[in-house]
Order: structure tokens, then sequence, then C-alpha cells
């Protein structure tokens, strides 16, 4: 009679088998899949765009002035601010004096990408597009622009999700791109310092030669900007082992609305001289100033990496087998993601080449558990003890371990995927919330109940610090649906004691929804902030804080 463990390590090797055959190139089951590789999924520019452009854009128009449509048909009369000036032919021969015509940019082509964002979700209709190569550029723009009231909004990689990195009329944008300079790099504290246009998945080369890793990691690593990055406090995949980014950044360096340039470029652990000043800039979303320089703390590359892909029968036995990974795996569990029977069937029919790594049938909830230590040999045992004793214990029900990188990376597909995903199969509301880890399922519930066969409801993200990613996939947007959906999705988060933003940042969608997450007084004293770095409201208007405050 074989013991459980004996089963288990069967159940491994039938699931090993499987998801080795996920890399043949060769073999699809789903051949109407596009053909998406990781690279162009991280890419907003490249194929992403090229797919999303068959898609009609749903909101807003060409002209400013006009209505601003959210999800639904229902329009909120989101005017021009009147005090902001609109471009002149002197402005424009200001700005070529000053970066040189190659780097002021009023190609529509050229325009029409940037005023957009990767989702086709909210577009602009800015003129004028410029590239500054150094803080003292920007500071001169800013200066400039101010002077003027030109509004301006600052933009990265553009991969943001709430309408925070594009034009909402006709502002100035100022791209980040061409100051993607590496400053330094202390290989004994592991503090890089840069520039805020360097593409995250470059930062991440460049410290893997030298033995070392950024502290974040994103889907959308083949695009974003670090600078994007800090200004959103993005979160990622990783955050259960390396904190966020207000823990990890040491020091930036940020230009004020004014054209003042703003030194806090520090690379001290410890620092305890007056305000902690960064943080302020660490999450704004570019309202307050836009980041050129960023120093950040960045941990060594560990040897050993193990990566599990694990069946759950119900949501309370994901949660429990949470609070054993973390008793039990302790200080190497490095990531802990979970995804419900419905997100994985899109992966398995919108993900070229991937397959169910635990055939034959779907199960009701999957968790990805990633360990990362400097033991190999000690971390596979203790990973597979932990496997072992949570099967005894009736917590999962099937697993694979990964035996390589090829494996991993496969496992990874179906999770990082699942965007691409909901993408491929037509219109998406998509929701980051975070909420208390054992309530976060019922609002996935509760929004089945309310939307029953008018959508599908999908709910996967980081059960690790309790961020849901609530996504609801409709063959197309439909106003019915969408009333369904808002305002109760930020009503039950808020009574559930939630943020209604965990890691996308609040940019225009969320605006005016700030109060279900924020106090009114709380509210205030952030414009009271923002009047003071930015007394004539020119970064990124619109933006985070209601139009009330």
């Amino acid at each position: 009679m074989p013991t459980k463990t004996e089963k288990w390590r069967r159940s491994l090797s039938l699931a090993l088998r499987t998801i080795g055959a996920v890399s043949s190139p060769h073999t699809s089951p789903h051949p109407r899949s596009l053909p998406f590789t990781r690279r162009e999924l991280h890419c907003g520019r490249g194929i992403w765009r090229g797919f999303l452009s068959l898609r009609k854009p749903w909101w807003g128009t060409d002209t400013f002035g006009s209505d601003i449509r959210g999800f639904g048909t229902e329009s909120t009369m989101l005017k021009r601010n009147p005090k902001f000036s609109t471009l002149n032919d002197d402005d424009i021969r200001y700005f070529k004096e000053l970066l040189g015509e190659k780097n002021v940019v009023q190609d529509e082509d050229a325009l029409a990408a940037v005023n957009t964002d990767w989702m086709h979700k909210y577009r602009g209709s800015s003129k004028l597009m410029l590239q500054p190569r150094n803080a003292n550029e920007v500071s001169l723009i800013l200066k400039y622009c101010n002077s003027r009231c030109l509004a301006v909004v600052p933009q990265g990689g553009n991969t943001g999700l709430v309408g925070g990195s594009v034009p909402v009329f006709d502002e100035v944008i100022v791209s980040l791109g061409a100051m993607n300079n590496i400053i330094s790099f202390d290989k004994v504290s592991g503090i890089l310092v840069c520039e805020a246009g360097c593409i995250l998945e470059s930062l991440v080369n460049f410290l893997d030669q030298q033995g070392f890793i950024m502290p974040l990691d994103l889907g959308a690593k083949g695009s974003c900007q670090i600078g994007g990055n800090v200004s959103t406090n993005a979160g990622g995949l990783r955050l259960l082992l390396y904190g966020s980014l207000h823990g990890n950044v040491l020091g930036l360096e940020t230009v004020l609305a004014t054209g003042d340039v703003l030194d806090m470029l520090g690379t001290l652990r410890k620092d305890n001289t007056g305000y902690d000043l960064k943080h302020l800039f660490i999450g704004s979303e570019g309202s307050l100033g836009i980041v050129t320089k960023v120093s950040i703390l960045t941990p060594p590359k560990l040897p050993s990496v193990n990566v599990a892909f694990l069946a759950c029968h119900d949501y309370s036995s994901c949660q429990k087998l949470l609070f054993e990974a973390k008793l039990k795996l302790g200080e190497i569990l490095s990531a802990f993601e979970f995804l419900d029977e419905q997100a994985m069937d899109l992966a398995l029919n919108h993900l070229e080449g991937v397959r169910n790594p635990l055939p034959p049938s779907l199960h009701n909830f999957y968790v990805l558990i990633e360990t990362t230590g400097s033991h190999e040999t000690y971390d596979k045992e203790k990973l597979e003890a932990f496997l072992v004793y949570s099967m005894e214990l009736g917590l999962i029900s099937d697993g694979v371990v990964a035996q390589d990188l090829q494996q991993a990376s496969s496992v990874w597909r179906i999770r990082e995927g699942i965007p691409e995903a909901l993408m491929k199969a037509g219109a998406v509301y998509k929701y980051d919330l975070s909420i208390p880890v054992e309530k976060m399922y019922d609002l996935v519930d509760e929004m089945r109940n309310r939307l029953g066969s008018s959508a599908r409801v999908v709910g996967y993200g980081h059960l690790g610090d309790g961020n849901l990613h609530l996504n609801i996939s409709c063959p197309q947007y439909d106003d019915k649906v969408f009333t369904q959906i808002e305002p109760f999705v930020y009503e039950w988060t808020s009574k559930n004691r939630g943020s209604i933003s965990a890691e996308h940042g609040v940019g225009l969608m969320k605006a005016e929804k700030i109060f279900y997450s924020k106090s009114p007084g709380a509210v205030q004293l952030m414009a009271s902030i923002k009047n003071l770095l930015d007394p004539n409201g020119i970064l990124n208007p619109y933006k985070v804080l209601p139009r009330s405050s």
C-alpha cells in the first residue's frame, strides 16, 4: 500500500512530465491564440499595442473638453481647467532651443501612441511630447511651464492601469525615457543609483551580472521604468519577501513644479535628520514632482530558487496553506500567488503554448509558491517536507515542483499571463484591491451572485500580501454590467476595511473614489501638500485627488 508521500511523489512525476512539454514551440492546444512571447507580453509598445489597436477605443475622445467616459456610457463631465494655457509658437520655439528639434515631438503618429494608455482605456489629446536628457532640462521645462501655466503629465513606460500616465486633455507630455543611465552601483552595500528612465528589465539584467537582483518584479518589466515604478509605489510579485518601495528606495532626486531640483539622493540605510521627504513622492504619481534619479537597495542574488504549483479544493485551504507556508518555510518564502478556476481556464484557452500542469481536469483554486534561499539541498528538502505535510493536512490535492528554470518559467507564465488572457477574451473591468486575506475571495463570490451569467468573474492575485485582482470579463462593455459592479465594489471594499488601490495607483480612474479608502481629513491634508509644492496645479492635473479638494 503506497504511503501518502509516495502518492505525492508520483503526482509530482506525472505533473512534471506535463509541464516539461509546455516549452515545445510546435505544439499548442489552442491554435486560435495569437503568438505572444514573454518579451512581447512585457512590451506595451510592441505586440500588445498591435493587438489592442484592433479594438475601438472606448474611453475619451481626441478633442479635449469633451465628455470623459468611464467603464460604461455614464459620463462624467470633466472639463479642462480654464486656468491652464494652451501651447503657442513661442512655446514650441523655446522648447526646441532648449532640447533640440528631435526631442520636441509633434508628429501625430508618435503622439497617438503616448496619448493612449496600453489598454486603450484612456486617451488624451496632447500636441507635444518633450524628451529631456537630464534633470537640468526637466527643471527648465517645468520652470517655463509653471510660468506659462502649461499643464504637464510625466510619462515613463506608460504601462499603468488607472490613467495616471497619459494626458486627460492637452497637457504637455514629459517623457523620461531618454534618462536611462546607471550612475553607480556599490557591490558591498548593494546600492544602485540610476536615472528614472531606466527600464526595469534592463536594471534586472545589469544586476544579474553583478550577482544581485531588483527587489521589484513586475509582469510589465520589459517596458515599465523605475521612475514610474517609484511614482506609483508599484508592488509586484515578490513584495512578500522584499517589501515595498517605501522600504527599498533610499533616496530620490525630484524636480518640483517650480523647476527647483530637490536633492534627496541619499545612499544611507539610516538617516533620521528631519522629515524623510522622499516618501511624499513615492506613490504620488507625478502629482508633486517629477522623479529624475533613484537610489535603491538591491539584495544579493541567492542561488537556490524553487517553484511549486499546487491545487486546492477551496479558498479556506489556500488561506491555511499561506499560514503554514509562513510557519514552515519562513525566511525562504518569496512569493505566494493564487488564482481561481476561471483564471486558469482563461490562461489555458488564450495563452499560446500553456498547458495544464495538473491534468486532466481543472481544480477550484491554484497556488504558486516560490522559495529563495542560499542552500539548494536544504531549501528543496524544506519545501518538500512542507508539501508532504500540507497534503497530509488535506490542504492540497495535487501539485508540481519545477525541476529547472524552464519549468519554473512555464509555471510563472500561467500566473503572469492572466492579464493577457483576459484582454484576448474580450472586454474586461479591472480592480486592484487590498482586502484582509480571510475576506478576500468573499468579494469574488458576491460579485458572481450579483452578475449571474451576464459576465465572467475572475479572481487572482498576491495572496501573500492580501492583494486581489478582481476582473470581470464580458464579450463587450455593457452599461448594465457596469452599474452592477460600481459603486458596489468600492462600497464592499470600504465596508471591509480594505483599500481601493493596492498597487496600481489612483490616477484618473479612482480620483473621485478616494474617500472610500481615505478620510476627508487625510484627503484635505494631501490637497494642502499638493498646493504647497505645486501652487498652480500644473503637475498631472485631474489625477489622484478629487476635484472637490
